[in-house]
């Protein structure tokens, strides 16, 4: 089960460590991972999820996943807008429609879409429309692509349940969309893994203090 409603966390996540009983501790996150049984070569790619996570400036936000357990690759990149191959100036121009986002690869038998989203919106603000912080703009918005049906349910159900939690604490609506990967470009090279190369760099993402009811 995922603990609690209150958070008391440092906002970011350094080390997932295991436990027994398939749970992992994420910082101060209990997580629930799924099927920790052992697979053959042939299930390798049934071992491989993909999912995006667009909650304001993707450098803060890949740094959030990298470092998960069970979490296999990640890029920054643009998504879910019209203009192809988009350069950072012209998605910051407001002018595409393409939001940042973080793509996520990962293992499902050992950390789960579910450990994923409730990760997501505990670590940034989903009320925020058009911007995260400091960080204005449609191509700061708060967005989820998924790309499995099961992915989808998941976020919505999160969504529906987080939604009451933070109205209840004086927030607004969450405004986070929820949709089928569309249009994902890759970021230019320096964007990748921007903040271990620059580890003191800029990261305007903060949580609201609240993480999804179980």
């Amino acid at each position: 089960p995922w603990v609690g409603h209150r958070s008391t966390h440092s906002r970011r996540i350094s080390r997932c460590v295991w436990l027994p009983n398939q749970f992992y501790l994420c910082n101060h996150y209990l997580v629930a991972s799924i099927n920790m049984g052992i697979q053959d070569d042939g299930d390798k790619e049934s071992m491989r999820e993909e999912i995006l996570f667009g909650m304001g400036c993707f450098w803060g936000a890949e740094r959030m996943f990298w470092k998960l357990e069970g979490v296999l690759e990640t890029n920054v990149g643009y998504a879910g807008g019209g203009l192809i191959n988009p350069t950072y100036r012209e998605v910051c121009s407001g002018t595409t429609n393409h939001a940042e986002v973080v793509q996520v690869f990962f293992d499902p038998t050992v950390i789960s879409a579910e450990a994923l989203v409730r990760i997501f919106f505990t670590e940034h603000d989903p009320t925020q429309g058009n911007r995260q912080g400091n960080d204005i703009g449609s191509q700061y918005r708060s967005v989820i692509f998924t790309t499995t049906e099961q992915q989808r349910n998941i976020a919505l159900e999160i969504r529906t349940k987080f939604e009451p939690v933070l109205m209840n604490a004086g927030f607004s609506r969450i405004t986070t969309t929820i949709a089928q990967k569309q249009n994902f470009y890759l970021a230019e090279e320096y964007h990748q893994k921007y903040l271990l190369k620059v580890p003191n760099g800029y990261c305007g993402i903060g949580g609201t203090g609240f993480q999804p009811p179980a």
